[in-house]
């Protein structure tokens, strides 16, 4: 999927962003919400120049750019002044901060949340492909593909695509699938959309 799309993922009261086609987190938000969680447990405020400024760090960014050929560490300018860092680096920093929270970023390493993000995005894509072909009244069909993106979305129990766990990208990419398919079968696309969702939600 080649569209840039900021995922959200759930960490302690709050977020952290990742961005589904570098793949590197916002360091803001790891920041806020770590730090919030060890206040909530008696414990000080860590400051991210202290990790950064550590020569153990700077060693371990100096390896990590020479291996992926690229800074592992996007600072934007403006008044987010948002930070931007390579998975490595990001996982290095939870350590920093906390082990309980190197375990979460751990389980992020290697699920598939990404991976699902881009290939509903994809297959959405297609999906709309298949039932403009297949629509008698063209000049129509944003208001058609919207109201479907409701019904899919609604079928998934999802109020923001971009906190969607990866269960419920791993449904909706699957019901995008269904829909194409059967528009190859069906001439009628609410037949089309309304069994390709059914169909996905069986067990």
């Amino acid at each position: 999927m080649k569209t840039e799309v900021i995922m959200k993922r759930n960490l302690f009261d709050g977020y952290v962003r990742q961005n589904n086609q570098t793949n590197y987190f916002n360091v803001n938000d790891l920041m806020l919400y770590a730090n919030r969680w060890r206040i909530a447990s008696k414990m000080p405020v860590l400051k991210y120049d202290n990790w950064y400024n550590s020569s153990s760090t700077k060693e371990f960014l100096t390896e990590l750019e020479l291996n992926i050929g690229q800074s592992p560490i996007i600072s934007k300018r403006g008044k987010t002044g948002e930070r931007w860092v390579h998975p490595y680096a990001f996982l290095d920093l939870a350590l920093y901060l906390s082990p309980t929270l190197k375990v979460e970023v751990y389980k992020w390493m290697f699920d598939e949340l990404i991976k699902y993000r881009n290939n509903s995005g994809d297959s959405y894509k297609k999906m709309a492909g298949a039932l403009y072909e297949n629509a008698k009244n063209k000049s129509n069909f944003h208001r058609g593909i919207s109201k479907t993106a409701q019904m899919i979305q609604k079928a998934c129990k999802v109020d923001d695509w971009q906190k969607a766990s990866e269960q419920q990208l791993k449904l909706r990419d699957k019901i995008h699938d269904n829909i194409s398919l059967l528009c190859d079968v069906l001439r009628d696309n609410n037949q089309a959309i309304r069994i390709g969702i059914l169909k996905s939600l069986e067990k």
